[in-house]
């Protein structure tokens, strides 16, 4: 009964996590539009790219948790970096943080037109290495649950169905979103750096996809919350 609570407990713990990560992307969508009406673009920019970072590392640190947490008959775990994802996790991890770090510069007026795209660059790289990470987790996931069912556990056949479609979905969209925010960012440094347009539109489409993930995260997890 314990180790149910605890089990529960922490799929609540990561089902929030993936909401919290949401959140930060609408917030970086909001942030992003106020910059594109011109209301102080430099500073819009700055500051998305702080949000965008900690959001990042949200994920990172839930989707990590969660991997950590599927568990087999016998208490064998999928302890195998390509089954874990590990490498692109800690990708993650760390363009979060040196996500949080260039915008924080950025902010302070330090080579802004510069560390901004670096910082979109990071990100849409973070993304396209990192795009089947909820997608891998979804199937884990299923495997544990399937061999659950054996020893009589029961499933919710409809809400995997649907965590199953929107896994699939956001690994496609975020590695897209991914690359788009690669090249735009490049075309960023290599252009006019006073204009920020590019950088704003790849924020943009980098906080739409985290929109997406965070809640497909959410969705997987609690479409597998045992009762």
């Amino acid at each position: 009964m314990s180790i149910t609570r605890d089990i529960a407990t922490h799929d609540n713990a990561v089902a929030y996590g993936g909401l919290i990560d949401a959140i930060g992307g609408v917030a970086t969508i909001v942030l992003v539009i106020c910059g594109l009406v011109g209301i102080a673009p430099p500073m819009m920019v700055a500051i998305a790219t702080i949000v965008f970072g900690v959001a990042l590392l949200i994920q990172g640190g839930a989707m990590l948790s969660e991997y950590t947490q599927v568990v087999f008959p016998g208490g064998v775990r999928a302890s195998s970096v390509e089954q874990m994802g590990g490498n692109s996790l800690a990708l993650v991890f760390l363009v979060g943080a040196g996500g949080i770090v260039l915008g924080v510069l950025s902010l302070l007026g330090i080579s802004a037109p510069v560390l901004s795209p670096v910082a979109v660059i990071g990100f849409g790289t973070a993304l396209l290495l990192s795009s089947n990470a909820v997608w891998r987790l979804y199937v884990l996931r299923r495997a544990s649950a399937q061999m659950e069912t054996a020893v009589g556990q029961s499933q919710h056949v409809g809400a995997e169905m649907l965590a199953s479609e929107m896994a699939s979905g956001s690994a496609g969209i975020q590695a897209l979103a991914g690359l788009a925010a690669i090249v735009l960012g490049i075309l960023a440094l290599a252009g006019n750096t006073a204009d920020l347009t590019l950088n704003l539109v790849a924020l943009l489409a980098l906080g739409s996809t985290i929109v997406l993930t965070g809640s497909t995260l959410s969705a997987t997890v609690l479409s597998f919350m045992r009762t």
